[in-house]
């Protein structure tokens, strides 16, 4: 049996969606279908119910998509247990992050990554939450760090430490040694997309103290809202992480205040592989790095 064909199958059943299926391993939709047909012809049964274009399982098919999932456990087992010793073999990973994360330890982790593994290939798309969530669903990533969890069959989620969240002026126009939440109120607040975390908890911050902040900004990318301050524009609310690697460069500053933001959560979604430990070993290794003390990190 190939087990090319059983993988295929497996991502079909997964995904619900040949074209998914197609898109995660990297073929043509037609070379997928004709690897199902194939599957189909050698086993003897229809696995997929084509009478009309919703996806659907024969009978058949359910049955076998138990035996698939063990088919691939047990190749991958092999190959793991044979392949001790063996060559470093290059890891293809795509990631998803929103732009909180981008801001912060990624960049220090992807260096980390290829000092120890130089064939590592990584395939990065920045977006908001919402979206990221979307695209683990869909099996366009395989490996999403967002502010909510992802739910679903086969899909796993690990909360990361939450980000830290202050607000942050400009270095020359923001000079007060500690800000009262009246005090920020007067000014033009800058902070995440509507309705995401960040701009509901801001909102709520004057809510529950009885004030109504003069305009709050919602933006959507954080290179955006750094250049508005930069310009005079405002006051942001930003994960501390990323201030400190752009204040390096940046007139940027945390300002103290006597109210707290609450953190930023971090979750990290990725869908169980029966063929692969890539994506759970990368985020293994991700816990391992964002947890190390700053210092030991650049001494790695």
């Amino acid at each position: 049996m190939n087990l090319r064909f059983v993988e295929a199958f497996y991502w079909v059943v997964s995904l619900k969606s040949v074209s998914r299926a197609a898109e995660k391993l990297c073929i043509t939709q037609s070379a997928m279908s004709s690897r199902i047909a194939a599957l189909e012809e050698e086993l003897g049964v229809l696995l997929l119910d084509r009478r009309d274009k919703q996806f659907r399982l024969t009978v058949a098919g359910l049955r076998f998509f138990t035996h698939a999932q063990r088919l691939l456990a047990l190749h991958r087992e092999i190959k793991v247990e044979m392949g001790a010793g063996a060559p470093q073999r290059a890891v293809s990973l795509r990631i998803g992050v929103i732009e909180s994360v981008l801001h912060s330890w990624l960049i220090e982790w992807v260096q980390h990554t290829r000092s120890t593994n130089p064939n590592f290939e990584l395939e990065l798309t920045v977006e908001t939450t919402p979206v990221l969530v979307d695209q683990i669903r869909r099996g366009a990533l395989d490996l999403a760090f967002a502010a909510l969890p992802t739910s679903g069959e086969n899909l796993r989620s690990r909360a990361l430490p939450a980000m830290e969240m202050v607000f942050v002026g400009h270095r020359a126009l923001h000079r007060k040694r500690r800000y009262a939440l009246a005090d920020l109120a007067a000014l033009e607040l800058l902070t995440f997309q509507r309705g995401s975390q960040p701009h509901v908890a801001l909102l709520d911050l004057f809510r529950e103290a009885g004030l109504q902040p003069l305009r709050v900004h919602a933006i959507s990318s954080i290179s955006a809202m750094v250049q508005l301050v930069e310009g005079g524009i405002g006051v942001a609310t930003l994960p501390l992480a990323a201030v400190q690697r752009l204040s390096d460069r940046l007139p940027l500053k945390p300002l103290k205040c006597e109210a707290t933001l609450p953190p930023l959560p971090v979750h990290a979604s990725y869908r169980d592989d029966p063929t692969s430990v890539v994506a759970s070993g990368v985020l293994d290794a991700v816990f391992d790095f964002i947890r190390a003390p700053l210092n030991h990190r650049k001494n790695r």
